[in-house]
């Protein structure tokens, strides 16, 4: 949409740019929650084929096994963002998808895995970006086996703008009322496409509390779980604070 030319269809740019997102748990109904910076995390993908030799599980010694290599790989990812990433600005790597083989006895050619990285900062970002493939070709290397690693960079960090975080504030007690925004103290590590438009047009990103007022909203199943329930509740006042944001920054 912003290659398209969505941020320039009014005639000129947007001079603020505001997103709710409604939660299923973690926030109560009705409360908004957000916080200064960074927000949310960038969420990239890395993809790692370790390429060896297949034979009989008998003889290993007659192939080149890639499936220990691509474990040690799997197992050195999580040592190394913490030997090499600051805690404070920290970099979570999650194997969620690992294949290799097809019976019990026999040693595959490849084993390969895919990994969702997440990152609060650019910089954390663009060190990984590099430090995670070095990693996996290196071992693979140390074993005497090659490795293809492709990094492909997904959603930007999502950084709200200090001064339009305050305009948001001050529209939520106006239009809401007192004590409906929540400051959050950290991040979130899930991510956003919002963070496209917040790389060009100052704004705030902000999360709105749909969790069922007859559930725990420490324990209700979160956002995409196939049991999240939302409140449509909030319907109201999601509309009337995307007005109220309009209108306390055009006041301005």
């Amino acid at each position: 949409m912003i290659a398209e030319g969505i941020l320039e269809a009014a005639g000129s740019r947007p001079v603020a740019a505001y997103a709710l997102h409604v939660a299923s748990s973690l926030l109560p109904l009705g409360l908004v929650a957000s916080r200064a910076g960074t927000l949310m995390a960038a969420a990239d993908t890395l993809e790692v084929t370790v390429h060896g030799r297949g034979g009989h599980g008998s003889q290993p010694h007659r192939a080149a096994d890639p499936v220990p290599a691509a474990c040690e790989i799997v197992l050195a990812l999580q040592g190394m963002v913490t030997r090499q990433f600051d805690i404070f600005d920290p970099v979570v790597v999650t194997v969620g998808m690992f294949h290799a083989g097809t019976a019990d006895n026999v040693i595959p050619d490849e084993a390969s895995f895919t990994a969702t990285v997440r990152s609060f900062s650019p910089a954390a970002r663009a060190a990984i970006q590099q430090a995670a493939p070095r990693l996996a070709r290196d071992i693979a290397t140390a074993h005497g086996l090659t490795a293809s690693a492709d990094y492909r960079d997904g959603y930007p960090v999502t950084v709200n703008d200090t001064a339009e975080l305050a305009n948001a504030e001050q529209a939520i007690e106006n239009v809401l009322g007192g004590g409906r925004f929540i400051p959050l103290p950290n991040a979130i590590p899930g991510s956003e496409d919002f963070s496209y438009v917040l790389e060009q047009v100052p704004g705030a990103f902000l999360m709105l509390g749909a969790t069922p007022p007859d559930a725990d909203a420490a324990t209700a199943p979160f956002n995409h779980s196939s049991e999240a329930v939302f409140d449509d509740a909030v319907l109201a006042d999601g509309a009337a604070l995307y007005a109220g944001l309009a209108l306390q920054r055009l006041s301005r």
